[in-house]
């Protein structure tokens, strides 16, 4: 099978946002608890983080890490998580029906991504709380001191401030599964206020809107539109979220899915756009999508609402081959649309639905999906190249024409490289790319990377590595020849 890829030094979308390769600890499942958390465990510090896991992610290139929800955040009361840890209430955690010790809170996350090298997107209960303890939060975390909040920090240990500068205004509060869920109007206002009297207590900091999750139900299609109208002075940005059933039977429908992804980033920022000229603003609102991934979503989630545990295994899906192509999928999306998408969130890190998975006392290794990730947060630092792709294409029922190329360049002025990442969706042929480089000199192969199984249902477990990256046998750049269903990475030496 033959394509062609053009990629010209003057055509370009966006600088990449480092932010675009982020992820998400969720009070869920074993995420925190027996994941980023264990007292006791050989590999934790002082503090029972686990400092095998902390490395796990610095490989990975973790940039900002949304916390403490998800649903989970609701109906949390952030007062719980602070203070001596003898004196933190054990409450019902209603949004997974768990039981919650709150043994670890705001300053332990803190402290802990600051081992881990990464920055905090803090998100706020605006469903069974509001404005005044969000405005609290921000001063216990950002103020200096002087004042009832800040005071109370540096009383539980804490001298300087968290300078936290990214902040979620709620959790999908569209979705009738959240805890305190709120009609368009209602978290319009709710969304507005709050974030006036957050940036009261902190200008510097950048907020997050809550974007509609559920177009699909009755009342909710103007919830986007509805929300903007009201907050658009106060947000810097509107959230997406999208998972994708790896239940799907139908391997090439599931490797199309990231077009609907594609479809629901361009119409949110179309959104974006008619709210700014109908209001005759001067800023933009961008694109925050701080939730994605393949998901086996048949799973059970619930729990039996009657022994209520602490930190019982959920979500632990084992992620195959076909699972990394389609996360990898995801990321060239992510990068193709940088010029809207400035933040975006793997959901989830450690154990739950994630990269990362841990065993209690025992080993944490990396799925499938850790290496598409790994090589974008890595190699994709830059400038997003306008590429032109000409792909054969198949059929894909409510899709349309879906190309068997999945493409994109990103140019490192810095260390004079393009990358190509790029996926080929074909189950049963290879792919040979002529490409085209205008206005670059002197292109050079520095390296091929791929990742590849015959068997597109192959997992990596605890105790072996079935899909791992390995180097191609590409040697002309002009060239490059992918296998059937694979995941590639292609560096490039430019002049």
């Amino acid at each position: 099978m033959k394509a062609s890829l053009i990629i010209d030094k003057d055509f370009k979308v966006a600088e990449v946002d480092k932010r675009i390769y982020g992820s998400f600890i969720e009070h869920l499942g074993r995420a925190v608890y027996g994941g980023i958390y264990e007292p006791g465990h050989p590999a934790a510090d002082k503090n029972g983080f686990r400092l095998d896991v902390i490395k796990l992610i610095k490989e990975l290139g973790v940039s900002i890490i949304r916390y403490p929800g998800g649903n989970f955040v609701s109906a949390y009361n952030w007062e719980d998580g602070v203070g001596p840890k003898e004196n933190r209430p054990v409450r019902m955690e209603l949004a997974w029906r768990d039981l919650e010790t709150n043994e670890f809170g705001t300053n332990e996350f803190a402290e802990w991504s600051a081992l881990a090298d990464t920055e905090i997107m803090m998100a706020v209960n605006l469903g069974t709380r509001g404005a005044d303890a969000a405005r609290n939060l921000v001063e216990y975390c950002n103020h200096s001191g002087g004042t009832y909040y800040s005071d109370l920090r540096k009383s539980h240990g804490v001298e300087q401030p968290h300078n936290i500068k990214l902040w979620c205004l709620g959790n999908e509060m569209d979705g009738p599964w959240q805890m305190g869920a709120k009609t368009a109007d209602d978290y319009a206002l709710l969304a507005r206020e709050t974030a006036k009297m957050m940036k009261g207590v902190d200008p510097t900091i950048e907020l997050i809107v809550c974007g509609g999750c559920v177009w699909d139900f009755p009342g909710l299609k103007n919830w986007d539109e509805t929300v903007l109208d009201q907050t658009y002075d106060y947000v810097d940005y509107i959230a997406k979220h999208q998972y994708f059933n790896s239940c799907m039977e139908d391997d090439a429908t599931f490797l199309a899915q990231t077009m609907r992804m594609d479809n629901l980033i361009k119409t949110t920022a179309a959104l974006c756009r008619f709210v700014k000229g109908k209001f005759r603003k001067q800023k933009d609102i961008h694109i925050s999508f701080d939730e994605w991934n393949a998901w086996y979503i048949d799973d059970e989630v619930e729990g039996d609402g009657i022994n209520w545990k602490t930190a019982p295994a959920r979500l632990e899906n084992e992620f195959t081959l076909r699972d990394a192509l389609l996360v990898g999928s995801i990321l060239i999306t992510l990068l193709k649309n940088s010029d809207t998408v400035k933040i975006a969130c793997l959901a989830q890190l450690v154990n739950v639905i994630a990269p990362i998975m841990t065993q209690d006392g025992g080993d944490a290794w990396k799925q499938t999906i850790f290496y598409p990730f790994l090589h974008a947060a890595k190699y994709g630092r830059g400038t997003v190249m306008g590429t032109v792709v000409n792909s054969p294409v198949y059929d894909c029922e409510n899709i349309g024409d879906v190309p068997y190329l999945d493409c994109t360049v990103v140019h490192n002025q810095e260390k004079d490289e393009l990358v190509v990442f790029a996926l080929n969706r074909s189950l049963d042929d290879e792919i040979i790319i002529d490409c085209n480089f205008r206005g670059f000199e002197g292109v050079t192969l520095i390296e091929h990377t791929e990742l590849y199984s015959d068997d597109l249902k192959a997992v990596n477990t605890i105790n072996a590595d079935a899909v791992v990256p390995q180097s191609a046998n590409s040697t002309d750049p002009a060239q490059i020849v992918l296998k059937k269903h694979s995941w590639n990475v292609i560096r490039l030496g430019v002049s």
